[in-house]
């Protein structure tokens, strides 16, 4: 069902109309003032208009004119008698989408309006997919069995069924995106658009553009009408990723888009509604930037109306092996390889790792080790210049490290270090990262040692200088 004015001041002429489109399930709005016809498309948006040419006071070009001016962009059907055809040329050289000479048959309106509905409607769908298309970041599989996990798992199933703010906070790295995604696919809004801004990527002005949209000429560079982001999520979700980013003074604007779900775009005063599900994302603690000013409180209870925490990947190493099996598999087959073998030595390391790039950094090491270790065996020796932080290097050899009844704290770190040395060939800035030491500390244990003849000469040639 679409929203239909009717603008014509014959009544003959508006009853056939409504009568006819009616029948067809459409919700039509007939007005015989052409200037009360402009001043309740201002404010009520409609799927379509079809206006008389010849009308007293403001003819139907000039009401097209002034439709375009305002950032009208429904179709408009113009009806035109004989001797008005120019006028109807005029009219589609302004963006009339057809016109229909008098006298016209039913099925000629109604062949002419639902052709204008499907091809508005590809339109939008087309603006929606290249939304959507800028959006797009590599899909990954909401995957845990971790106790960590359940939970949030059977909340989601829970809140998609809601229309409320959800508000996703959680580390960097943890799946915050991935979640928003997988409650707005299991909520009834599925087959509409979902769409994401990225706050923290904008200035101030370009990102209320973003939101809200603006006018043509509204501010330098604004060469044509763009719609926002809330008015293309209509019906469906906005996603607003790192919503603590948003500056102080478009807060307030976002709290009404909240609250009320209507908006004006920038260069506006027409205020626009919509029916708009959304859905936040943060890695910052919120209640304590809203206790410090740097959130409006207000608008800090609005969001975290149904608030999901998504726990770090330290916090769930069970799912370590399970994220792993699936990002190598689906790297290893999108990039036509081999699957590499990890040892157990190997999978033990990423298992006691710390991992503070989270679940996005495990990826990108799958990344890195499906490209350049296709096939091979994967070893403690090839992960550890891949990870950002320090490694449990002596849980990982405690086996493989014999120390003596008595044996003092330094002999100990000797022995670690000269050990950790060996993995690597000697490499010093690989075994300094994995130890969690810095490099110039590295270097002045070594020269100590070798000043104290506890630095064994094998050893020390295999040191790269």
């Amino acid at each position: 069902m679409a929203s239909i004015c009717v603008i014509d001041d014959e009544a003959m002429m508006r009853e056939s109309l409504e009568a006819t489109l009616a029948a067809r399930d459409h919700k039509v709005t007939v007005f015989q003032n052409p200037q009360e016809a402009l001043t309740v498309i201002k404010q009520q948006p409609f799927d379509v208009v079809i206006t008389d040419l010849r009308m007293p006071g403001l003819d139907g070009v000039s009401l097209l004119r002034e439709l375009r001016r305002i950032g009208v962009d429904a179709p408009v059907i113009v009806m035109t008698a004989h001797g008005t055809v120019n006028s109807a040329v005029e009219a589609m050289k302004l963006g009339a989408f057809d016109y229909l000479q008098k006298p016209f048959n039913a099925d000629e309106i109604e062949i002419t309006v639902e052709r204008a509905l499907r091809e508005c409607a590809l339109v939008r769908d087309n603006e929606i997919l290249r939304r959507e298309l800028e959006d797009v970041g590599r899909h990954r599989e909401l995957i845990g069995q971790s106790a960590g996990m359940q939970p949030l798992l059977e909340k989601i199933q829970r809140v998609a069924q809601s229309s409320a703010t959800v508000l996703i906070t959680g580390e960097s790295g943890t799946g915050k995106e991935l979640i928003a995604r997988a409650i707005h696919q299991a909520s009834p809004r599925a087959a509409a658009p979902m769409l994401c801004v990225n706050c923290a990527a904008l200035s101030p002005t370009l990102l209320e553009s973003e939101l809200f949209g603006h006018e043509k000429g509204a501010f330098t560079g604004a060469d044509r009408l763009r719609k926002g982001r809330f008015e293309l999520a209509d019906g469906g979700t906005l996603l607003l990723d790192e919503v603590s980013e948003i500056a102080p003074a478009l807060q307030a604007k976002l709290l009404r888009g909240l609250q009320e779900r209507e908006f004006e775009r920038v260069g506006s005063g027409v205020t626009r509604r919509v029916d708009v599900r959304v859905i936040a994302t943060t890695n910052r603690n919120l209640r304590e930037w809203a206790a410090k000013a740097r959130v409006r409180e207000d608008l800090y209870y609005r969001l975290s109306v149904l608030p999901l925490e998504v726990p770090a990947l330290r916090e769930r190493r069970e799912d370590i092996p399970l994220l792993l099996d699936y990002f190598v598999g689906r790297i290893a087959s999108r990039e036509a390889r081999e699957r590499p073998k990890f040892t157990e030595e190997a999978l033990k390391l990423l298992c006691e790792y710390a991992w503070p790039g989270n679940v996005r950094e495990l990826e990108n090491l799958c990344e890195r080790v499906c490209v350049l270790e296709a096939g091979r065996e994967v070893s403690p020796a090839t992960i550890a210049p891949l990870l950002n932080g320090p490694i449990k290097v002596a849980s990982a050899n405690a086996q493989s490290l014999q120390f003596r009844d008595g044996q003092i704290l330094e002999d100990a770190e000797r022995a670690l270090i000269l050990r950790t040395l060996e993995r690597f060939n000697g490499h010093r800035e690989n075994t300094a990262k994995a130890l969690g030491i810095g490099l110039r500390t590295l270097g002045l244990k070594l020269k100590k040692w070798r000043e104290e003849g506890t630095f064994h000469e094998e050893r020390r040639r295999a040191v790269l200088v």
